[in-house]
């Protein structure tokens, strides 16, 4: 029975991927990659499909579709977020899964990269060598004995700790449950985010956008931070509040941020225009949104996603489940 599933490929998908979900999949199910069949044609495929591979479900699918797919079951994503899927036209029977943990090894990489340019200063100092200050005596700061409070404490926020604990950081991580089995010297929720807040030398953002964190860290939780604290987000711009973050950045120099993720991000070919001008802060480390991105990481992603379709199959319990309840009814597409 399982053979005469049909699994549907929404993203763009050249030989190479083809044969990741045909390598992982196998006999498993009847695979149709949609960008091969006629614009006409799309409607039906995705009407016939049980299972859903996609990128950008508005960007792939026709208009309507998912209104239409009565057979659809399970719809993985390739994303790790799933704050721009718009939930009221997903099928009532279908669970959603987001590609957990497919990035996290990349991503902490890149948190590491702007923690220890932020501890090292680095920023400041190449700053004030180019205009000819060569001071010599300036300070930075280590990591060891550090406390690092990593919000949302799944893959990301594993991998992130492990490269920490290796500078000889101390871990507070805040996830749902308040457990883990990581060894950290503290975990907790959200419940516990002033406390963790207040200790925490460097603040590492990883958690999903949805309807309790967009806009989590605002005036009063960034005033309840130490003046010299260090936070870095990869996850998305939304979680903390802009102009919060910038007025803290300035009024206290000592504060400093790493930003991946930005609150209005371009399409593709579009200048990027941020609401304010953290850019130009000495005490501010910008990258374009891009810290998952390493050479092999989409196949990496591509084989993952495919697997929980294949676990789906089977009947086993798939990972990165979404709960749609999690989510506001009008979402904005975030890129």
């Amino acid at each position: 029975m399982a053979r005469e599933r049909l699994v549907v490929v929404g993203y763009p998908v050249d030989e190479e991927f083809a044969g990741i979900n045909n390598g992982v999949l196998g006999d498993a199910a009847s695979i149709a990659f949609l960008r091969r069949f006629p614009k006409g044609e799309r409607m039906e495929v995705v009407r016939r499909a049980g299972a859903l591979l996609s990128w950008n479900l508005r960007r792939e699918l026709p208009p309507g579709a998912l209104q239409q797919a009565r057979e659809l079951r399970f719809i993985q994503l390739l994303s790790a977020g799933a704050d721009s899927v718009d939930f009221d036209a997903i099928p009532e029977q279908a669970v959603l899964a987001s590609n957990m943990g497919a990035y996290a090894a990349p991503m902490a990489e890149h948190v590491m990269a702007m923690a220890l340019s932020l501890a090292k200063r680095l920023p400041q100092q190449n700053a004030a060598l180019a205009g000819g200050r060569f001071d010599q005596g300036a300070l930075s700061r280590t990591l060891n004995g550090a406390v690092c409070a990593i919000l949302g404490f799944g893959g990301i926020g594993k991998a992130t700790a492990r490269l920490m604990q290796a500078f000889g950081a101390r871990i507070y991580a805040v996830n749902t449950t308040g457990r883990t089995s990581e060894p950290v010297e503290f975990a907790g929720t959200l419940a516990d985010l002033d406390e963790v807040l207040a200790v925490a030398d460097v603040l590492v953002i990883a958690l999903p956008l949805n309807a309790v964190t967009s806009g989590l860290i605002g005036p009063r939780e960034l005033s309840l931070m130490k003046p010299d604290a260090m936070l870095v987000n990869v996850a998305r711009g939304a979680i903390v509040d802009e102009r919060a973050l910038y007025e803290r950045l300035t009024t206290h120099p000592q504060f400093s941020a790493g930003i991946d993720a930005w609150w209005d991000e371009p399409s593709k070919g579009m200048e990027f225009r941020p609401g304010y001008p953290f850019l130009q802060l000495p005490n501010v480390i910008g990258s374009p949104h891009n810290s998952g991105l390493v050479p092999g990481i989409l196949q990496f992603a591509a084989r993952r996603g495919a697997q929980n379709v294949l676990r789906w199959l089977r009947g086993e319990p798939v990972i990165g489940v979404v709960h749609r309840e999690d989510y506001p009814p009008v979402r904005s597409a975030v890129g």
